[in-house]
């Protein structure tokens, strides 16, 4: 499942997050964190994980996340992996097609986090910038994707991915992980999906012994299904 999350970020947390990722940010050579297999193809810039910047965009991301209903609903988060922040522009411009590892260990809480879903919040004004487009391949084909600043996407972790070259301008965008409480993609969709016309059906409906059964079934399922 690929997932467009809208306004995940307010106005004024979108100028924070840029104010905080100007020139005088401690970037470095992206390469450095990736696996042995992105690391041949990985060619862009990262926020140093441990700097005061850092630390700062991660509670501003965490807690946008928080008030995302649609977030919750999609990725039935267990743990998340605290958000990073990349830039392409110049000669790093581009991230090459690969598979992010399996399992990722936090620098920031030492936690080892599952990557069951994958998630981007874009961060630069998509006029701004030619190029940068996220590629993802999975079983629905080859879908681009260019964000608004402040909206996102959420795709499965085991999807080959990639970032486009940028040609013109900074993309600049913050990525993570979420270990899921619902390991299989399938289960998550289906979960997804009939929470989702559940709220349909409630705003049509209003609160029936139909709706009230159904909701039943989903939280039953996610009884089954999910690892707390």
């Amino acid at each position: 499942m690929l997932l467009h999350l809208r306004n995940v970020l307010t106005a004024d947390e979108l100028q924070t997050a840029l104010s905080l990722l100007g020139d005088e940010a401690p970037w470095m050579e992206g390469r450095i964190s990736a696996g042995s297999q992105a690391a041949t193809v990985k060619n862009n810039s990262q926020l140093s994980q441990s700097s005061a910047q850092a630390k700062q965009l991660q509670s501003l991301i965490l807690s946008a996340l928080k008030r995302d209903a649609l977030f919750f609903s999609a990725a039935l988060p267990r743990k998340i992996f605290n958000p990073l922040f990349n830039r392409y522009r110049g000669n790093a411009n581009h991230f090459g097609p690969h598979v992010d590892g399996a399992v990722m260990h936090s620098q920031a809480t030492g936690e080892w986090v599952r990557t069951d879903v994958s998630c981007t919040v874009f961060l630069s004004d998509p006029t701004s910038y030619d190029g940068g487009e996220l590629l993802v391949q999975d079983t629905y084909g080859s879908r681009g994707v260019k964000l608004a600043a402040g909206d996102a996407v959420l795709y499965p972790g085991t999807s080959v991915h990639e970032v486009t070259p940028v040609t013109r301008g900074e993309r600049v965008a913050s990525f993570f992980w979420i270990e899921s409480m619902v390991r299989s993609d399938e289960q998550r969709r289906t979960l997804f999906e009939l929470d989702m016309n559940l709220l349909k059906l409630r705003a049509q409906l209003g609160e029936t012994p139909e709706t009230t059964s159904l909701t039943g079934v989903y939280h039953n399922l996610l009884r089954q299904w999910a690892n707390t």
